[in-house]
């Protein structure tokens, strides 16, 4: 058994990797407009507060055998994704997901004006990507791994609670989505955060 020292755990854990040091691209679908796609784009990438790498799990089949239980893999499911978002001056980033939303089914006719998935583009699906980051000397850090969670569309925009003592705040709102399965690229670690949002829709994805 190898012995370990500070050393060593310096030499492997290095600087660590930091909750704080992340970046949200979300493709917004083509339905919203070129220039709603633009704008989605830009505030997610600044107002986005927190998030988080997508988690999955993997289902399990007891099986009784003899007085005791074989346990078998089973199907996959993954959780669902949550971020929360500053409230800019012009509420321009709710009013896109509440307009996203508003496309799958609509809220006073209770019709679906694009109830479709993926279909060349048009429908009502599309990726999301979260890239962890590493502090270093590039501007905005380093992309070190990047997730692509594959047709996602939002099931929740949280309220927004309003008192007239909240005093010294911003406004903040949670979207929660759903999406199929997600894959995940590595980074060489010369990708600054900028970059890396022009590249993520083009990104190597490995298993």
């Amino acid at each position: 058994m190898a012995t370990s020292n500070v050393s060593t755990f310096l030499q492997t854990i290095g600087q660590g990797v930091k909750p704080n040091m992340f970046l949200v691209d979300i493709k917004f679908p083509s339905e919203l407009g070129g220039a709603s796609q633009a704008l989605g784009t830009d505030l997610t990438n600044i107002l986005c507060k927190s998030a988080a790498l997508p988690g999955s799990n993997l289902g399990v089949i007891e099986v009784p055998f003899r007085g005791r239980t074989v346990k078998i893999a089973g199907d996959r499911t993954f959780d669902t994704w949550t971020a929360t978002f500053f409230n800019d001056k012009n509420m321009e980033i709710r009013g896109l997901f509440e307009e996203w939303a508003n496309l799958i089914n609509t809220h006073e006719a209770n019709t679906a004006p694009r109830f479709l998935p993926d279909s060349a583009g048009t429908g009502y699906m599309a990726s999301l990507y979260v890239t962890q980051l590493e502090k270093d000397d590039k501007e905005g850090g380093s992309a070190i791994r990047t997730y692509q969670l594959h047709h996602c569309f939002p099931t929740n925009v949280s309220q927004i609670d309003l008192a007239y003592d909240s005093n010294d705040q911003i406004e903040e709102f949670t979207v929660e989505w759903q999406y199929s399965y997600f894959t995940a690229s590595r980074d060489n670690g010369e990708t600054s955060a900028s970059e890396n949002v022009k590249n993520s829709a083009s990104a190597r994805i490995v298993v």
